[in-house]
């Protein structure tokens, strides 16, 4: 996957420019905020030059309802800054999410091969947090930060411009070394992105193995192993701790010559008359207003380059391409009567590594096709390319003489029925998981779906029937109940299509005879692909493919297959004997 790198062009575009008007509306309140500010020192500049020297009551409770007042109006604009910026923020934050998960769960099959679920989830609900340094108070306190300082710059002036010039030179100084710090800070932090999916990922995995890690004693090596991410993960954020602290440190050295310094010479210059007690506590305190939002903007700066960071990383999911590309995938399919063929296909999950090569056969519809052949000779790729999940390298795949490429999938898999060696239960209940491909089934087709399937016969035991909640991926039942539930879904799906990927192996010997009748109604009238190691399940098929290192080496029905003595009658015998 490219990395790409998000510009601040692409950033106010996509981002700032559509909430101009919350964000316009959060720079005029902090400028109000700041003005407000702004009254503090001027009033404590007439308290010391006109008010207490002339004893006068009167000025003194102006000035006082005046701090007063300003110091209201700064609670008010920070509720509002608040409730407009920050509120935003977390609206943009949550559509991004969504806009990620959407497109995430959009992307090919092959994606999810080479990509941890945890890192995927880390993409989707970490990366775009960072938003809320743009759109939030953080960029709004840039812009106000600037025109506070600027503002005091000519207040500064206007009391003294030689003390001003002595400041303006280790702000300089500070203002190139930042410049040049957050260059150097942004790679870190998105190598933090890339270290904290990884983690993620592996802690996913781990939960979700737990059976497996406790089963082996491994329980120390995934601590160790989750230990040794989180302390790459430490290592990291202690590095952009680092250039951080450095840059506010040099920001605290460089200000304090600067205040040390004035110190010096408006002391200088109070003892020759050349100013006023209240100018040069005036000017002390302008020089705070003007400085403060200086440090402060170091701390927004890593927080935007945080951001442009984790941008970065979400920039980078959204351009992989979809897996239905509208500019390829532009015939939407009507009914599909089934008729399937592969000719000459070839697939490789790698470059000029083949694993199926230059196969060629028919499907024809209301067939039922068998795969078999040893682990890893090519079965589950067939399959796959069958139901769209993977396309060919070479050669094409008709659907009733389209180009399987050419068709739009909501329109194919609409009509596509999937049932795995190890299905996916959701965390929910029985009915749920039966209703997932037809949520608003009616009653009577569930309750046939249920029948056929023969889930009743174990759900009519549990207090709570079909509305049993079964756990996370469906833990709380037996490997023969799950499949039963995933071979319901597969019925009240109603497909043309239906890819059967070891349907019956988690069955008991009663239960498969039960299950082999259900799939035998299920399969009429529908093209179906089967794999099976256990070759007493497609005896009837209407043609069975030996599948050895990519290719088909025999084809033909049961009894052919048998009479041949080929390799289909070797994998019979041992399956006898044994």
């Amino acid at each position: 996957m490219a990395k790409t790198k998000v510009t601040i062009g692409h950033v106010f575009k996509t981002i700032v420019w559509p909430r101009r008007n919350q964000l316009l509306v959060g720079l005029v309140l902090i400028v109000i905020s700041r003005l407000a500010g702004l009254v503090l020192p001027g009033a404590s500049k007439y308290l010391m030059d006109d008010v207490i020297p002339n004893n006068n009551m009167e000025t003194l409770k102006i000035l006082l309802l005046a701090v007063a007042g300003a110091i209201l109006v700064q609670a008010i604009t920070s509720f509002a800054l608040t409730q407009i910026l920050s509120v935003e923020a977390q609206n943009l934050i949550s559509k991004l999410r969504v806009q990620v998960q959407a497109h995430i769960i959009k992307l090919p099959v092959r994606f999810f091969d080479n990509t941890k679920t945890g890192e995927l989830v880390s993409r989707i609900m970490t990366d775009v947090e960072g938003v809320r340094n743009i759109v939030g108070t953080g960029l709004a306190q840039l812009f106000g930060g600037i025109l506070t300082s600027i503002i005091c710059l000519f207040l500064l002036i206007n009391i003294s411009p030689m003390m001003t010039v002595y400041v303006l030179v280790p702000v300089a100084i500070f203002g190139f070394i930042s410049l040049k710090a957050f260059g150097k800070i942004r790679p870190i932090f998105r190598e933090r992105g890339v270290i904290n999916a990884q983690v993620t990922g592996r802690l996913t995995e781990t939960l979700g193995g737990v059976r497996v890690i406790k089963g082996f004693n491994a329980e120390k090596q995934e601590i160790k192993t989750f230990e040794d991410g989180v302390t790459k993960l430490f290592l990291n954020i202690k590095k952009s701790l680092t250039s951080t602290s450095l840059l506010t440190s040099s920001a605290t050295f460089l200000l304090g010559l600067a205040s040390t310094g004035i110190m010096g010479i408006g002391g200088y210059m109070i003892m020759n008359g050349d100013m006023t007690f209240g100018d040069f506590l005036a000017f002390t305190l302008y020089l705070g207003f003007m400085i403060a939002p200086i440090v402060q903007m170091s701390n927004i700066g890593s927080q935007l380059t945080e951001a442009f960071a984790g941008l970065d990383r979400t920039e980078e999911i959204l351009n992989t391409p979809l897996e239905d590309d509208p500019t390829v995938r532009i015939n939407n399919i009507g009914q599909i009567k089934g008729d399937i063929e592969f000719k000459d296909v070839s697939f490789a999950y790698e470059e000029e590594k083949e694993v199926i090569k230059d196969i060629s056969f028919k499907a024809a519809h209301g067939t039922v096709t068998a795969l078999v052949g040893t682990s890893g000779s090519g079965k589950s790729t067939i399959a796959g390319m069958a139901a769209s999940f993977l396309n060919p390298t070479k050669g094409n795949i008709t659907v009733d003489g389209l180009d399987m490429s050419t068709i739009t999938l909501e329109s194919f898999r609409s009509q596509l029925g999937v049932v795995l060696q190890n299905d996916f239960l959701f965390e929910g209940t029985i009915r749920e998981n039966i209703l997932f491909p037809r949520p608003d089934a009616s009653e009577d087709r569930l309750m046939e779906a249920v029948k056929a399937a023969h889930v009743d016969e174990f759900t009519d035991r549990f207090e709570d029937g079909l509305d049993t909640l079964i756990g996370e991926r469906g833990v709380k039942l037996s490997g023969g109940q799950q499949q039963r539930i995933a071979i319901a879904r597969a019925i009240l799906a109603n497909p043309r299509i239906l890819i059967l990927d070891e349907a019956t192996s988690n069955l008991d010997m009663e239960s498969e005879a039960y299950i082999q009748q259900s799939l035998k109604k299920l399969m009429e009238g529908r093209t179906t692909f089967v794999i099976a190691h256990r070759l007493s399940t497609i005896r009837q098929a209407d043609q069975i493919l030996v599948v050895e290192n990519g290719q088909i080496v025999e084809r033909g029905k049961h009894d052919e297959l048998i009479a041949k003595e080929g390799r289909y009658h070797n994998l019979h015998q041992y399956q006898a004997r044994i």
